[in-house]
């Protein structure tokens, strides 16, 4: 199945192991939030078992340097796409109220991107995100 929308998570190439998985659990949790169409239906196994609800689409997880992703970034907002934010401010934070302290204190232009992760029809995420790689 061909989704018209995609959900797509973009990390910085440089980070380490579990900083990448950190920032791409963020990101999803983001969009799964902001977005309540993206949730497919909850789980349930053959033996009764229920588990929560996944994404009714694949995710993208795609990578590059700082500039690219600084570059794809500012595509995305220009493109008004629903998007989260993850900075390198927040590898230090131990809650959600210093996280949101750590990006308010930075202008736009001026965030220290580890990743961030966008949704929208599909043609604007991959306009958007053009030039990023898939995370291998």
């Amino acid at each position: 199945m061909r989704f018209d929308t995609k959900i797509a998570v973009i990390v910085r190439d440089d980070l380490q192991a579990w900083q990448k998985l950190n920032v791409t659990a963020f990101m999803a949790s983001g969009i799964a939030f902001a977005e309540p169409e993206t949730r497919g239906e909850p789980y349930r196994d053959g033996s009764g078992a229920a588990y929560a609800t996944l994404f009714r689409q694949p995710v993208t997880v795609l990578t590059g340097d700082a500039a690219l992703l600084r570059e794809t970034f500012s595509r995305s907002l220009g493109r008004a796409l629903r998007m989260a934010v993850y900075t390198d401010a927040m590898f230090g934070t131990g809650h959600d109220a210093d996280n949101r302290a750590a990006v308010a204190s930075v202008a736009t232009e001026a965030l220290p991107l580890a990743g961030f992760a966008v949704y929208g029809a599909r043609n604007a995420v991959d306009r958007a995100l053009k030039g990023l790689r898939l995370h291998a």
